[in-house]
């Protein structure tokens, strides 16, 4: 995404059941990004993954051996990441309507706040499976209403 004119990189990591578990915005894609992103990523959850699915660049391997540990795979396949770039489209249309950010801080806390937030209201279903609106209903109003108290009181 743009920056003040400039790329930044998000990054950010969904578990295995398609929920959040954390985001980074970075002005660098280097090893030293990917190691910061790692470690906050296992801070979040407390635990090592056994696989990891990225893109590909050449610093994420090291800084997966270097922050985790030698025993978690690696993979890079461009169909495996289908479910990362799905849940990024979000993001993505936000922010192109809005031609980047001014400031990195103020992309960076948006970024955080709104997956954090698109997560909280999303349901909790698991993949491929339908429930029906008028179950899907009362639950995501409880989140709506809980979301904008919180909203209001900051």
């Amino acid at each position: 995404m743009r920056v003040h004119g400039r790329w930044a990189y998000l990054y950010w990591t969904i578990g295995r059941d398609g929920n959040l578990v954390d985001t980074m915005l970075s002005e660098h894609r280097d090893m030293a990004a990917a190691q910061a992103f790692f470690r906050s990523a296992k801070a979040a959850t407390g635990i090592t993954p056994e696989r990891i699915t990225t893109d590909g660049p050449g610093s994420y391997p090291r800084a997966i051996r270097s922050m985790l540990t030698r025993r978690v795979v690696h993979r890079s396949n461009a169909f495996r990441k289908n479910g990362l770039e799905q849940d990024h489209r979000g993001v993505k249309g936000r922010t192109r309507c809005m031609r980047g950010f001014k400031s990195f801080n103020s992309a960076e806390r948006f970024c955080r706040s709104y997956d954090e937030l698109r997560n909280f209201l999303r349901s909790r279903t698991r993949h491929n499976q339908h429930v029906p609106a008028r179950r899907r209903r009362l639950p995501h109003l409880r989140r709506v209403t809980t979301a904008l108290a919180v909203l209001s009181a900051a």
